[in-house]
């Protein structure tokens, strides 16, 4: 199953006991999943979902605030739907609880999300630019930043931060999907900073490497051309040690040499052995 589907099927289960939230979260599903249509103002025949925890979710929010007396016209007076309606009513969402519910009626209706291993993005599919609009400004009272994009004939509000990802499924009530996806980031964080430190150990043992390379041609060329017995002391010891150890690095070396040098002391030597053999090539 993805994580979308789980994260779905955790709030198709999630305990509402508040009759306004429950009222709130109702209208939310009836209206952004298009159990109730616009055009005509009366329910779908047929309300067939693509996540079956929907239809789920929307048979139990009935049954907790619906007899089985009461009819259609009874629900769309208690969730204040009028015909031609395509958002939620200001009044039924009011407080910061309703919000909530309403979120979590609109992501259950029309939300998704991608897998987070492979990358972050959560996005509701309206039906209009008023439903789009209605969602990013109840997301901005949790601080949620979310983005409007056209995709077709519909109106996508998405959001591609991780952080406003979990604030989202933290609102909604999501809790569970919500440690899973910080979990998830963490090992991405973690393979992502190991990858890092392995690029860069690799770009400094190419360095080392190349370097090395270098200071060896320019010491045999050194040696084919000028002869080590020209040179100071304390070059032709570092260019003798260089040639016996190819792969050591500047300290390693240093430590070869009696007294001991630094590395510093190291780098010095070899760059006038460098100097001295771009001279003799001309360069």
């Amino acid at each position: 199953m993805s994580f979308s589907a789980d994260v779905k099927e955790e709030l198709a289960k999630v305990e509402n006991t508040a009759r306004h939230c429950q009222i709130a979260e109702l209208a939310a599903i009836a209206v952004y999943a298009g159990v109730v249509k616009a055009d005509s103002g009366a329910f779908a025949e047929r309300f067939q979902p693509d996540n079956p925890h929907v239809a789920d979710r929307w048979s139990l929010l009935l049954e907790k605030l619906f007899s089985t007396n009461d009819d259609e016209n009874k629900i769309l007076q208690t969730i204040k739907y009028k015909k031609g309606d395509t958002t939620v009513d200001s009044l039924i969402i009011k407080s910061l609880c309703c919000k909530r519910a309403f979120l979590r009626g609109a992501f259950l209706g029309i939300g998704s999300m991608s897998n987070p291993e492979k990358g972050y993005h959560l996005e509701f599919v309206c039906s209009d630019t008023g439903q789009a609009e209605q969602l990013v400004e109840t997301l901005l009272v949790y601080e949620i930043k979310a983005r409007v994009v056209a995709r077709k004939k519909y109106q996508v509000v998405y959001i591609k931060e991780s952080e406003e990802i979990s604030t989202l499924l933290n609102v909604i009530g999501a809790h569970i999907s919500l440690m899973n996806l910080e979990n998830l980031r963490i090992l991405k964080d973690m393979r992502n900073a190991i990858n890092r430190k392995v690029n860069c150990e690799a770009a400094n043992i190419t360095k080392t490497v190349n370097a090395a390379t270098k200071q060896i041609e320019d010491i045999q060329y050194i040696k084919e051309h000028y002869g080590f017995d020209n040179l100071a002391q304390n070059l032709r010891q570092i260019a003798e040690i260089r040639l016996e150890y190819p792969d050591a690095t500047l300290k390693e070396l240093g430590q070869y040499l009696t007294p001991n040098v630094g590395k510093s002391g190291v780098n010095h030597r070899l760059r006038k052995l460098s100097e001295l053999a771009g001279q003799l090539r001309g360069d």
